[in-house]
């Protein structure tokens, strides 16, 4: 029984990085490459009690949270998920350091023909610096792009619940 819970499991995190790198392989290795100034390194699934990832307001399993590692060394973690725009959703990256603070937040895929704005640089480079203890606001500490409300609203409340969510897991000595 014990061995096959193992495998479950193992064959269950294989799935999930197997599913997370299938299309943003190349995009995700690019940014960890760029924000952490390394060539070769990590990338595996962190995995929380589900009793706990439960009650957070971000939605974490083995395809959503990930540690990064050169040689054994924490460098820090990086967060896929996916969040609403007008009528469908967009998929993002953000990429913490080991005292999870954000390094670098990316639009993955924007699948609207409106309100792609939230995908520039300049835009996202507002997230960089927040920690756990930040509070995003809309149209207070985060820009409002015209023509982009609602994916603007949603990204800003898709990294609240994450930096909550964190703050949660690091209360309960998770991370």
């Amino acid at each position: 029984m014990k061995l096959n819970v193992v495998l479950i499991l193992t064959f269950t995190l294989t799935l999930a990085t197997t599913f997370l790198f299938n299309g943003d392989k190349k995009k995700v290795t690019k940014e960890v490459k760029a924000a952490f100034g390394v060539e070769t390194f990590q990338i595996t699934p962190k995995v929380f009690p589900e009793a706990e990832t439960n009650k957070l307001p971000a939605t974490f399993n083995a395809d959503t949270f990930f540690e990064i590692k050169k040689d054994e060394a924490l460098l820090g973690y990086a967060y896929m998920s996916n969040a609403p725009s007008k009528t469908d959703t967009f998929d993002y990256l953000v990429l913490f350091d080991a005292n999870l603070i954000i390094k670098k937040t990316k639009v993955l895929a924007y699948r609207e023909d409106y309100g792609g704005e939230i995908g520039s640089k300049r835009w996202l480079r507002q997230f960089e610096g927040k920690t756990t203890s930040d509070k995003l606001v809309y149209k207070s500490n985060i820009v409002a792009i015209s023509g982009a409300t609602i994916s603007v609203r949603s990204m800003t409340a898709a990294v609240n619940q994450l930096l909550k969510s964190l703050q949660i897991l690091q209360s309960k000595q998770l991370l």
